[in-house]
Parts: C-alpha cells; structure tokens; sequence
C-alpha cells in the first residue's frame, strides 16, 4: 500500500483557480491526452477508423473537433491531439491503440502538459499581451501552435469566451505567470 497523493502541475493537491477582474484563469487537471500520429500513408485509414469507431471527425489544420467525451485538435500534418475526460477515459491512449492498431503511432500525453482554461469577455485582449497568434481571427472549434513569451503552447478556442492553453508541464508556473501577470494589465 502507498500513500502517494497526486500533485497538479502547479504543485498542489487542488487545481487553482485564479479570478482577476472579469478573467478566469482555472488550471485544469481532469483530462486525459494522447496524441495520434498516422503512420507513412495511413492517414485517410486513421481518420477513417476514428470516424467509424468513435465518431470523431478529425480536423484539419487549425480546427478542433468533438464527439461526446471524445475532442481531438490538429497539431501538425497527419498528427492530433485527443482528449477526454480522466474519469472514463484515463486509458485514453491504449483505447486509441485498440482501435487504430498499426495504422497510427498513438502516445500517453496526459503527464507532459498542462492546462489552464481561461475565461473572460476580452480574451483576444489577453492573448495579444501574450502570443503573435492573430486570436481575433479564432473562431470556437479552431486550434493553433503558437508561443506565450518563451513557451511552445497550443491555443484551442472552446468558446467565444474561453481559451484552453495546453503547455509543458515543466514549465506550468513559468505559463501560469505569463497568463497572470497579462490579466492584471487589462483590469
């Protein structure tokens, strides 16, 4: 028997949730990540097999997609990254394999990243203090690979009011300063 307790990646045995002005800045641990790769000329197969076995649509570049649990956003050409929620799917990864087999390359990634969703009615605002990644022009359901100050991020647009903000996990205090620190200067 062990007594380990799991940390999020700010440290903590609880998410934190900041609340700075009208902005929401929540660090998110519940979901679980995999990225899938297809294999040298099985994509047309992988976004076959996706649709058919868990009605995703993948999406092309720089869209997301969701069916049920399931969401998925382009990271590069014939690569996604999927999530769900931790609490049914925490075997994310291994349910992708299942289905995909030999056609994909499909990688754990729910401990490499973190994630804050951040909130507010002037995000585009936020995010122009934080990354050249043009977001006025992101509509809900879009995805880009960008940088907020020195980090590699991914910015997927949920709602026209909130922003998921995917970045290493090492580097989860130096990013969730980055998105505090731009907050306080609007408000």
């Amino acid at each position: 028997m062990h007594k380990l307790k799991p940390l999020t990646p700010l440290g903590s045995h609880t998410p934190r949730v900041d609340r700075i002005g009208q902005f929401e800045i929540a660090e998110t641990v519940e979901t679980a990540f995999a990225s899938v790769a297809a294999r040298n000329g099985q994509e047309a197969a992988v976004i076959s097999a996706m649709a058919q076995n868990h009605g995703l649509d993948l999406p092309v570049a720089g869209k997301a997609a969701q069916a049920g649990e399931l969401a998925a956003f382009w990271i590069s050409p014939s690569q996604w990254m999927c999530a769900a929620p931790h609490e049914t799917h925490e075997l994310l990864a291994q349910q992708l394999k299942a289905t995909l087999g030999d056609r994909a390359s499909v990688v754990e990634q729910t401990d490499a990243w973190c994630r804050f969703d951040v909130t507010g009615t002037k995000l585009c605002d936020l995010f122009e203090r934080l990354t050249k990644a043009d977001v006025r022009a992101m509509p809900p359901g879009s995805a880009c690979r960008s940088t907020v100050e020195h980090l590699g991020v991914f910015l997927w647009r949920t709602a026209e009011d909130q922003m998921v903000v995917l970045g290493p996990r090492s580097s989860a205090a130096s990013l969730h300063h980055a998105l505090v620190t731009a907050a306080r200067s609007i408000v």
